[in-house]
């Protein structure tokens, strides 16, 4: 009751703050009150009703553990949360305000910022997950593959598979007239980066991108098209692509229905790569600064529940619900649970396929902002060569670890996470070599990292 009591002093609060003009509804809008029964600070909320989107897909998970658990509520937040069919109506639908904020492709508010497809001010303050994604081919692809994959002494295959063993079907395919074709569910997304680093790093080429050709297959031995998530085991089964990059539980199926084997996960292509980004628009955080923070600190919360030994059985439950994922929990708990699939019967532990809070996941990092600027570079989306300034520049208007760190200090103050898993860091990972093919990032040479590589586009100093 007194919970109760609390948040409708907060929508009081909220109201009359809405009465006021201009400037004094700004200023008032970044005041802290005193209103929770344990003495913390509870922020003033400018807008407690909230609509967010998200794919059904696992990693959304801390939006529905929010809900679930009452993270929201308990930050003065009613949300609605809402599925959506695919990508670009995730993007559409937060540019044109129908959506306050969404679970989204990393690269989605970064090439809005950075002039690639539609152009908005988008920002996030909230990493919602690290690796979570794999790479399915057929069954008659892998029949091929195999033979061309080394064996452990009890004869399965040793992981991780690189695209050197897909290289001979490729060709083969190629030279019988048939052109081998693959699922990525969006332009922007992680997906597309990671399978054409997969292939590139076997001198695969996946195609450039020209103001010609915006499917992307300039010069392409493999050829890379959209399909949805939830759309790609149908895909792969009638044949249209031969295999595809994709997140939970998507790969799962194809293995459940024996369809498809997976042969890799990002985690193996980029050891505890960022994945999904919750995403608002800059307009949003500028005019509603107190409820920003508010979602962070109740996303912060779900991440570390689910991080959480003993937590990923309830999650399953969660995910499962028509609501949210609404795939079979067998399904999820295949890849939620610290284990992963890959031919049928051969289930491996992987217990940091999907991680929400270890290693800092929740925090957005400009490092890792930038790996996704250096690689729409790399394939032509950003057509002509920037100067390093502009990478840091342009990503820094983009993450918000400032609204992440005012959540996360509130939190620590109140007792709900440790002041410890607050990193003391300026935005940029230490470089890393802890990718498939070896080759070592440093987010503070976008440049050189984009010169590093055989295949894909050269960048100038300037």
């Amino acid at each position: 009751m007194k919970k109760l009591t609390n948040h409708i002093l907060l929508l009081l609060a909220a109201a009359v703050m809405a009465s006021c003009s201009g400037s004094d509804a700004k200023n008032q809008s970044a005041d802290v009150v005193s209103a929770t029964e344990s003495g913390a600070s509870a922020l003033l909320i400018e807008k407690p009703q909230l609509t967010f989107g998200f794919i059904k897909l696992t990693d959304m998970a801390p939006l529905a553990i929010a809900k679930e658990l009452g993270y929201f509520e308990d930050e003065g937040l009613f949300v609605t949360i809402e599925a959506q069919s695919n990508w670009k109506n995730v993007l559409d639908r937060v540019i044109d305000g129908q959506l306050d904020g969404s679970h989204m492709l990393a690269g989605q508010p970064i090439a809005a910022g950075a002039g690639f497809g539609r152009q908005a001010e988008l920002v996030t303050p909230f990493s919602m997950d690290l690796n979570g994604n794999g790479i399915t081919v057929s069954n008659e692809v892998w029949s091929k593959m195999k033979p061309n994959v080394p064996l452990d002494e009890s004869g399965k295959p040793i992981h991780p598979i690189k695209a050197d063993a897909l290289a001979p079907v490729v060709k083969e395919y190629k030279t019988a007239g048939r052109p081998f074709k693959m699922g990525m569910v969006f332009p922007v997304s992680t997906h597309n980066y990671e399978i054409r680093y997969w292939l590139a790093a076997a001198g695969i080429h996946p195609g450039l991108y020209t103001a010609d050709n915006i499917q992307g297959q300039v010069d392409a031995d493999v050829l890379l098209s959209v399909t949805p998530p939830p759309q790609m085991p149908a895909t792969l089964e009638a044949g249209t692509i031969y295999g595809y990059c994709v997140g939970e539980p998507w790969n799962q199926q194809a293995v459940f229905k024996g369809i498809g084997v997976p042969v890799v996960t990002n985690y193996d292509i980029w050891k505890n790569n960022p994945e999904k980004v919750f995403v608002m628009t800059k307009k949003f955080v500028e005019e509603n600064p107190n409820t920003a923070v508010a979602i962070t600190k109740a996303l912060i919360r779900a991440a570390k529940w689910l991080d959480t030994p003993g937590n990923r059985p309830q999650a399953v439950g969660i995910l499962s619900m028509p609501a949210y994922v609404g795939a079979d929990s067998v399904v999820i708990a295949n890849s939620m649970t610290g284990t992963f699939e890959y031919e049928k019967g051969d289930k491996r532990s992987m217990p940091d396929f999907n991680v929400f809070y270890r290693y800092n996941a929740t925090y957005p990092f400009y490092s890792d902002g930038i790996w996704f600027l250096t690689q729409m570079r790399r394939w032509g989306q950003i057509p002509e060569s920037k100067p390093a300034d502009w990478y840091h520049s342009t990503i820094k208007d983009i993450y918000r670890p400032d609204i992440w760190s005012k959540a996360a200090k509130i939190l620590a103050e109140e007792g709900k996470i440790p002041a410890t898993d607050i990193p003391e860091t300026d935005g940029y990972k230490p470089a890393t070599s802890d990718f498939i093919d070896g080759t070592t990032y440093n987010g503070k040479d976008p440049i050189g990292y984009i010169n590093s590589f055989g295949i894909g586009n050269k960048d100038q100093s300037l």
